[in-house]
């Protein structure tokens, strides 16, 4: 029965196990049967392929406790979940292969060097090869199915794991055919090619594990479709340090986007969660992203790492006020960042006729950037319940 749903690890561990089940049931009924017909048709190479396939079985194992575990949700000492233990399911699967190729390698080569003497294959040995080769194609088609629909790369290679025992029966079919037509050496021959196929396949799947393990980015096609779309956004007017890592099947990306330095906090977090959320449903494999949300490019302009935080800043903002009567009504202090210092917004009311703007706001501008961390200081005055910003004679403007 099929699944509709594999958004869920139950789902999909699942789906994990019932063709991890069936393969190994495949894979044993096939190798007795194998066993059995290279004994009684007196074919070595069919019995050979009969302990390789029952050899599977060990990899099978593998998938399914690397699928248990993999599948599992996330915990405190897992916090980015157990999809790598897939991964390295994979690697184990991948050198399984390269492994086995060797092995038909070596067997080959020992065919060539050291041809045996005895009595052949008889004819019926093909129906056994060719039984072996359509069960194993089977489990093939029905795993590497499976594999895409849930996502999973220990899945697939497991997958690879089954198609090249169907390499290795054709070979064992053609060695039994070939030798009832008198080519004594064609299996070893067609064995040498397809070990080289087989190694090939299996260092793609370890290789690739080991890339997922040491968190290898994704392709740069992939990654520059993901950079044009994050640019499309409204409000978004840069980016930088986008990175990415694959995890199991999906992949994890985190990224430093630009937006004005002026706006509020709330308006730059709903930015950036537009963006992470357009981005994990428009591109497949991407399971999260991390927004981190920047006021100026951090690459290239000054840091301001080094500038202290609200309270401390404020304290010595006040030491600097306190000769300024009306520094006591000041009702908010907007901080900006920027360019490697401290950019000031100061709101208070305006009480007329017995002061001026300009009076007030040259005494606060001139107090405030005796501190070195500050930049630009903007005073904005509150009349008759009306912000009121100066442009000309009314609010003073000062840049650093």
């Amino acid at each position: 029965m099929e699944i509709t749903d594999v958004s869920s690890a139950d789902a999909r561990f699942s789906a994990m196990r019932r063709v991890t089940l069936v393969g190994s049931l495949v894979n044993l009924t096939v190798s007795c049967v194998q066993i059995a017909g290279g004994l009684l048709t007196h074919s070595q190479a069919l019995t050979a392929d009969g302990l390789h396939t029952l050899s599977d079985l060990a990899s099978d194992i593998v998938v399914l406790l690397a699928a248990k575990h993999g599948s599992q949700d996330a915990d405190d000492e897992h916090p980015y979940g157990h999809r790598r233990i897939e991964t390295l399911g994979s690697v184990i699967v991948g050198l399984a292969l390269m492994a086995v190729a060797a092995g038909i390698a070596a067997q080959a080569f020992d065919h060539l060097l050291q041809p045996q003497h005895g009595p052949g294959p008889e004819p019926i040995a093909l129906a056994f090869a060719a039984l072996a080769i359509i069960a194993k194609e089977s489990l093939y088609h029905y795993t590497i199915a499976v594999a895409n629909r849930v996502k999973s790369n220990l899945l697939r290679a497991n997958a690879w794991h089954h198609r090249s025992d169907v390499m290795s029966s054709l070979i064992v079919f053609a060695g039994i055919g070939g030798t009832l037509l008198g080519f004594a050496h064609l299996d070893a021959i067609a064995a040498i090619v397809v070990a080289v196929m087989i190694l090939r396949i299996g260092w793609q799947l370890a290789s690739g594990g080991v890339s997922e393990l040491i968190d290898t980015g994704l392709d740069s096609e992939e990654i520059e479709e993901i950079r044009k779309a994050i640019l499309t956004h409204d409000g978004v007017k840069n980016l930088h340090m986008l990175r990415t890592r694959r995890m199991g099947g999906e992949a994890l990306a985190d990224v430093h986007i630009l937006v004005n330095p002026r706006i509020s906090v709330s308006e730059g977090h709903q930015i950036g969660e537009t963006v992470r959320n357009y981005l994990i449903e428009h591109f497949e494999n991407i399971a999260d992203v991390t927004i981190h949300v920047d006021p100026e490019d951090d690459e290239q302009e000054a840091n301001c790492a080094h500038l202290p935080l609200r309270e401390a800043l404020l304290a010595a903002l006040r030491a600097q006020w306190k000769d300024i009567p009306a520094a006591e009504r000041l009702e908010n202090v907007h901080l900006h960042y920027l360019n490697g210092r401290v950019h000031l917004e100061l709101f208070m009311p305006l009480h007329a006729p017995s002061e001026t703007a300009n009076d007030i706001s040259e005494q606060l501008v001139t107090a405030s950037k005796r501190l070195p961390e500050i930049g630009e200081v903007t005073v904005y005055f509150r009349c008759e319940s009306t912000i009121l910003a100066r442009t000309q004679n009314y609010t003073h403007h000062f840049s650093a």
